[in-house]
């Protein structure tokens, strides 16, 4: 990987039993941003039922820490939703 600059991609698909619910889980996370520190660039998008989340990053730890905090606070909001019940309509 000598003198390689060529960032690393991922693209993740994460379906949801609803739009509401894709929606609050979008504005939800769509507000925090990356650090800039850090070199990941992460892009949501809303398609329906559907997250699609686009990842960027230039090492593999920082694309690894930038999709397990993803996970993380995606978990946190599906865990909240269902501990209020389904979102109203």
């Amino acid at each position: 990987m000598c003198g390689n600059t060529e960032k690393m991609k991922m693209d993740l698909t994460v379906p949801l039993s609803t739009e509401k619910e894709a929606e609050i889980v979008y504005r939800t996370l769509s507000v925090d941003k990356e650090p800039k520190r850090g070199g990941v660039t992460r892009n949501i998008c809303l398609e329906g039922s559907h997250l699609n989340v686009h990842f960027e990053a230039a090492e593999a730890k920082m694309m690894r820490v930038s999709v397990n905090n993803f996970f993380d606070h995606f978990n946190l909001v599906v865990q909240t939703m269902e501990q209020f019940g389904p979102p109203n309509t």
